[in-house]
């Protein structure tokens, strides 16, 4: 689903007028300080439609022309344009404030094709000077960043500084939530690819929270999970579920993609044991196992269940992943594995350096 930022126009793109508060000629035309810098890094760098939503007090009546409206709202979206900005839309309410209208902010009128499963309203957000804004991110079900001294005011982000809100928005945009419920498991999972690797894990199965521990502490990931399981039945629902909604956790936390380094591979030892993970953040699931174990269980964890594990992250997480590992002692070759598992996602969610979609097919 596709995240949006609504943003304001008169105080928030450009300076308000301060004497008639109507941006009615280009000499009035003044851009907010650092907008086009920081503003450009958002439309390259981050998933988000751009959406303006504007109040325009009267506009097309003799106190406020159309004719004196244009000639500056056109220099400046044509200004956005050559900076690498393109608004998906554009929402422009004419009423006066007394009239209530429905399309005016903070009321939805102008913005109800937004309100529908296609968009993702939850982690969307709502920038702009007036309070209007606040309340219309509340109306909407998104956030909202306040541009504003006034840190009374409840919103996500209080600041007055563009590259304020492009930070704040870089460092939640590879975060991710995912509730998962169905007659034989209630979880849930929270992912900050971003993390130092802060975890509270309880699937109710104490090795299988051991080793998604490991991924947290080792893929630099900060991991939450918790879940209600039928593990009066056995533990295959629990193990399967919790996998599915950890891949879908990574895949809806990476976004488009853009700028990671998508593969990932790792060696590594424990004691007598050796893995091999190799990753790729594809797009399309691919599984490759080559582990056998002797025991039926390691902990409360049937190790029949492992292949499962990775086999159902990868069908969610739209990933390839082959494993490999050798060794005599049951539990540290799967805890190598775990950790050589960990180690390749680091790798593979990490940054290259660059803006771009790693694939000559432009997407993944």
């Amino acid at each position: 689903m596709k995240k949006i930022l609504f943003i304001d126009r008169d105080g928030t793109l450009v300076i308000e007028p301060p004497v008639d508060y109507q941006l009615d000629s280009l000499e009035k035309l003044e851009f907010y300080p650092g907008v086009f810098q920081y503003l450009a890094k958002i439309a390259k760098e981050l998933d988000f439609l751009l959406v303006m939503v504007t109040n325009q007090d009267g506009l097309g009546t003799e106190s406020f022309p159309e004719e004196t409206f244009h000639p500056a709202h056109n220099k400046m979206m044509q200004a956005f344009e050559n900076e690498g900005v393109h608004f998906h839309a554009v929402h422009i309410d004419k009423s006066f404030p007394h009239e209530n209208a429905p399309t005016r902010k903070p009321r939805t009128g102008m913005l109800t094709e937004y309100l529908t499963g296609e968009y993702d309203l939850a982690n969307s957000y709502v920038i702009g000077d007036r309070l209007t804004d606040v309340q219309l991110a509340e109306n909407l079900g998104c956030k909202s960043i306040y541009i504003s001294d006034d840190k009374s005011v409840s919103a996500n982000l209080v600041t007055k500084n563009w590259s304020e809100i492009y930070t704040f928005l870089k460092q939640i945009h590879r975060k991710s939530k995912i509730s998962r419920k169905t007659t034989e498991t209630d979880i849930f999972v929270e992912l900050n690819l971003d993390g130092t690797a802060q975890n509270n894990i309880n699937t109710g199965i104490g090795f299988l929270n051991h080793m998604l521990e490991q991924v947290s502490k080792h893929a630099l990931i900060d991991l939450n999970i918790s879940v209600k399981g039928d593990l009066h039945i056995d533990e295959h629902h629990t193990i399967e579920d919790v996998a599915i909604s950890l891949g879908q956790a990574f895949d809806a936390a990476l976004g488009t993609k853009r700028g990671i380094e998508r593969y990932g591979f790792s060696i590594l030892p424990m004691d007598d044991c050796l893995a091999q993970v190799a990753l790729d953040f594809s797009g399309r699931p691919w599984f490759v196992w080559n582990a056998e174990f002797r025991r039926e269980k390691i902990g409360d964890m049937p190790t029949e269940l492992f292949f499962h594990f990775f086999k159902s992250f990868c069908d969610s997480a739209r990933c390839n992943l082959n494993v490999q590992s050798t060794g005599t002692n049951e539990h540290h070759k799967i805890e190598a594995i775990f950790k050589a598992f960990s180690k390749a996602v680091k790798t593979a969610v990490s940054f290259n350096g660059t803006d771009s979609v790693p694939s000559t097919k432009g997407s993944l």
